[in-house]
This record gives C-alpha cells, structure tokens and sequence, in this order.
C-alpha cells in the first residue's frame, strides 16, 4: 500500500462532505496521506425517478468498479444505497458511528407533517417516504422529485412545493438542520434500512497494517450490528431501495430486571438487546404492516482488529467484514430475516413489489 489512500467518492456536495469527514478519520487513524477520487455513478448521469432507474446499486456500481479497477483503494457509500446481495471481491471495511437515522420535513411557515394544510404539495424522491406519507396523510399531494439538498430546498421557497422530505443525516453533516420544521417520529415515517450510516467498502484482503488498523478503529460495532439487522431483512425480503419498505433497528443495553433479556448476560456481565421496527407500505399509502422484534445479544468477545484476520462472512459471501462478534452478528441478521417472515406471513407480499425482479 503506497502512503496514500486513495477515496473513492461522488462528486456531489453531500458525497464530498461525507467522504471528507471519513478521509480526516482514516488519516488520522492510520497516519498516512489521503486523496480523494472523484467517480461518476449511473445515478448521477441518469434522470428519472428512483423505481425507474434501475433500482438499488445506481449510485455504487461504477464506486465498487473503480476499487475493483485498483482505481482507488476505498469506497465511501451512503450504506443504504448498497444492495444486500454480496459484492465478489469487496468487503465492508468500516461502519463509523451512524447519524441520526430520521427523517425530517422542511416546509414553509413552519408546518408539520399535523399543520400542513390540506392539498399541500410534498416533494420526496422516494417511494418508501411517499407511500407512508401518504399512510398518514391521504389527502396531500405528493410530488416525486429528485435533485440533490439545495435543489430540493430550492423548491420550498420560494419555489413550488410546500414541503419536502430528506434525511436528517445528509442536513446535518452538510450543516443545514436550520432548514428542518418537525423531526418525523420513527412510528411514522421509518427509515431506510441503513439510513445515516456510511459504508466504507474496500478490496478483499487488505494486508497494509496502517489501513487495516485505521478501519478497525473506525468501525462502530453498534451501527454495524443495527445496520446488519435492518438490511438483512430488506435482503429477505427482496426488497430493492423502490420499495416502500422501513427498517430501523437500535442496540440497547440489557435492562437488569427484564426476564426476555436474560440470555444476553454471561458470567455476570451484561449484554444487549437488539430491537428492530420496520413497516411495508401500499404505495398508494391505504394498507401499512408494522411489526418490531428483539433479541438479546451475549456481551461482545474480544474480536480481531485487522481486516484480514477474518473471513468476509461465516458463509463466506464475501459480504462484510468482522470488527464484530461474529455471534452477535448473525444474531443480528437473524433478527432482520425472522421478522422478513413475519412481515410475509402477515401478508406484506401483497402490499409492495416483493420478491425477485
């Protein structure tokens, strides 16, 4: 590995800010010299709306080719726009400490998703934002927009939209939370699996020291862990990013007196609890399920701290890479495929575009 680390990286305002904040920490980690690499994805080159460009991996397979390529030796990603299947060749490196996964409305006058008058014109590029907001509120009028932040705060004023709907992540690393008139409640508008997370995506056996360390470091094992259960049942479901599917999961420390969490203490020493929410939407917002399940996770074990030192996955899919338990992991993803079947048991195939395509 040369002394500099190459950044593969958008070129857009938010992808530069988000990259350059993982560029500081991995040199500052590592000690060595980043540069950063500018790719232009099929998302960014393609208009449309999000269901009819191709889905999920729009905006990362051109970032995956140019690591693949030796182009640059490490991908930054919004982690939700990764797809779920594996990527030969590519592990996750890095989760680091994940944003708040919310989403928030930006209207004029102040309004909230409650104040806004009837009839007002809503901007979302996303399907799973649109069907629930039109879950909760049937008779807005939702407008499918794309652009990046300041085009589609643009439009709020003095444009033509009355409000529109982002993520809290992407505001507050661009410095823009003053543009935010509600936080939207999670039992509302449920985020995408891996929404305020980044990924940091790197070639299969890393064996430079200096990266592999600055990984390590950077990798946070409870986004991680919260993350594999959310796209673990986006993957069960075969639910690519068009669909109108929530998942959000959140790891909390295991309540002493809470009988369901005893299995997550060993030998005296407490452990976690994993709950995930997640909600499947009829497009047109008339019929949602929502179901939420936990599981108790054993205190961490001491785990590796270089990227080569463990398999990408315990089924060898190449898929991640351990700065984590792997017990607690597949715990994890355990989690997020149990609750897959619940939601299909219960019916959510007939409700949004399941299944292979």
């Amino acid at each position: 590995m040369p002394s500099t680390v190459r950044i593969g990286t958008r070129a857009s305002t938010l992808a530069l800010t988000q990259t350059g904040h993982v560029a500081d920490a991995l040199a500052r980690l590592g000690g060595f010299d980043v540069e950063i690499v500018h790719v232009r994805t099929e998302g960014d080159r393609l208009t449309g709306s999000l269901a009819t460009l191709g889905g999920t991996g729009v905006f990362v397979t051109a970032l995956r080719d140019a690591l693949l390529d030796d182009r640059c030796d490490v991908a930054v990603h919004s982690l939700k726009d990764l797809p779920t299947g594996p990527a030969e060749g590519l592990v996750l490196g890095a989760v680091p400490p994940r944003e708040d996964p919310r989403d928030v409305l930006c209207a004029r006058e102040g309004w909230t998703l409650t104040t806004l008058p009837p009839g007002a014109r809503v901007g979302t590029g996303s399907p799973r934002r649109a069907a629930q907001l039109r879950a909760a509120r049937p008779d807005l009028d939702v407008v499918d927009i794309r652009g990046n932040v300041d085009t589609r705060l643009r439009r709020v004023a003095p444009g033509d939209l009355d409000a529109v709907v982002l993520a809290r992540a992407g505001l507050a690393r661009l410095g823009r939370l003053d543009a935010v008139t509600q936080e939207l409640d999670p039992a509302v508008m449920t985020s995408a699996a891996g929404q305020g997370a980044l990924a940091v995506e790197v070639r299969a056996g890393v064996t430079d020291p200096q990266l592999a360390a600055a990984l390590a470091a950077l990798d946070d094992p409870a986004s991680r862990l919260a993350v594999a259960a959310e796209r673990a049942l986006l993957g069960h479901l075969e639910a690519g990013c068009a669909a109108p599917v929530g998942a959000l999961a959140r790891l909390d420390a295991a309540p002493t007196d809470d009988p369901a969490a005893a299995d997550s203490r060993l030998d005296g020493a407490p452990g976690h609890v994993l709950t995930l929410d997640a909600v499947v939407v009829r497009t047109d917002g008339s019929q949602q399920l929502r179901r939420s399940a936990r599981t108790a996770l054993a205190p961490e074990q001491p785990t590796v701290d270089s990227v080569t030192d463990v398999p990408a996955d315990p089924r060898g899919t190449g898929r991640l890479v351990g700065h984590v338990d792997p017990e607690r992991h597949a715990a994890a993803e355990t989690l997020g495929r149990t609750l897959a079947e619940e939601l299909l048991d219960a019916g959510a195939a007939g409700l949004a575009e399941l299944g292979p395509r």
